[in-house]
């Protein structure tokens, strides 16, 4: 599948076949997170890729709308340093893996992880150091069924020219 395409079929899906994505997929994603843009060059992020399935639990209880991630075969959780750009760098990591791993036929779905309630108790549950905020939970998986089509504004709505 090329960029383009890849980026507009990627859907979020939420149920998942049981199938482990293998840990070189799973490495071939994370390679691609790392590739992101970063402000001043600095790549404050760091991935933790959960696989075990009473750890994806604790997580999906944690959250507020994540209960899918105990019912996926992997949760990516994003962190970042705290640097004046964490978040930014942090989303375009995050964005990066949602686009590698649906060119590989894995599904995901971002959860919220910056300035949610649960974000320190993640940090905790997967002991990233103190000074490093969540960005993101990233539940992965084969779909269990192909995803329905995305419901987007025509490009005609939205694209200004020189000005508004």
């Amino acid at each position: 599948m090329d960029a383009m395409e890849v980026i507009k079929t990627r859907r979020s899906v939420r149920t998942f076949k049981d199938t482990p994505i293998p840990r070189a997929s799973l490495e071939a994603i994370i390679d691609c997170a790392r590739m992101a843009p970063t402000a001043r060059g600095e790549q404050p992020w760091e991935f933790v890729v959960v696989t075990d399935a009473d750890t994806r639990r604790k997580i999906a209880g944690m959250t507020s709308y994540g209960s899918f991630i105990a019912r996926s075969p992997a949760c990516v959780a994003v962190f970042c340093k705290d640097t004046t750009y964490y978040l930014e760098d942090g989303c375009a990591a995050t964005e990066n893996i949602l686009l590698a791993a649906w060119a590989q036929g894995i599904g995901s779905c971002w959860v919220a992880g910056d300035k949610k309630p649960y974000a320190e108790d993640v940090r905790k549950l997967l002991g990233a150091p103190a000074g490093y905020k969540l960005v993101s939970l990233l539940a992965l998986g084969y779909p269990a069924e192909p995803p329905g089509p995305k419901q987007k504004r025509p490009l005609a709505e939205l694209l200004h020219w020189e000005a508004w």
